[in-house]
């Protein structure tokens, strides 16, 4: 897997004004929006990636010291939530992901009599559906807010393929 993080693409401050049309300047930390771009290089069709680490990195460049994270992935078959990165979890994941979303039943999504897709891919896009697209994770002085054993993960459920993630920032101090 590689990882590679764009700098952020756009950033909006958000200040008040006074009454009197003058900006109001926050007295301290960052306030705004800042959005990055996360690219992951998957090596499977199904693997589960923990970005924690680059997604702590871009919170402590922002110099944020309160305010929130949303981490999304733009692809409909692949997924983003936050559990533990324990090998042995994250193969139950896996496990039974395809137990309940079989890859050789017979979806409408693979049938070309229904569905103009080649990739015979339903399942993948039925598991992302069970797991989620996003998670928004508090800030506060500075750190990510998370419990001892919480990650946030990225699940590849259609490999390998180059994969876009969006992180907002959204600094209030």
């Amino acid at each position: 897997m590689s990882i590679r993080v764009e700098e952020a693409m756009n950033n909006w401050p958000v200040n008040g004004t006074n009454g009197n049309g003058k900006v109001h300047q926050p007295a301290a930390g960052l306030r705004g929006v800042q959005v990055h771009r996360i690219d992951v290089q998957t090596s499977k069709r199904m693997e589960i990636h923990d970005l924690t680490a680059t997604v702590q990195e871009i919170v402590h460049s922002s110099r944020i010291t309160a305010g929130l994270v949303t981490l999304s992935t733009m692809h409909t078959t692949t997924a983003v939530f936050v559990n533990e990165p324990q090998t042995a979890l994250l193969e139950d994941i896996q496990a039974m992901l395809e137990r309940l979303v079989p890859r050789g039943d017979e979806w409408k999504h693979n049938d070309p009599r229904y569905s103009d897709c080649d990739r015979q891919n339903a399942d993948s896009h039925l598991r992302a559906i069970m797991l989620g697209s996003s998670v928004t994770i508090q800030v506060a002085e500075g750190a990510l807010t998370m419990g001892q054993w919480q990650r946030i993960l990225m699940a590849e459920l259609d490999g390998p393929r180059k994969r876009n993630l969006v992180l907002q920032v959204l600094a209030v101090g």
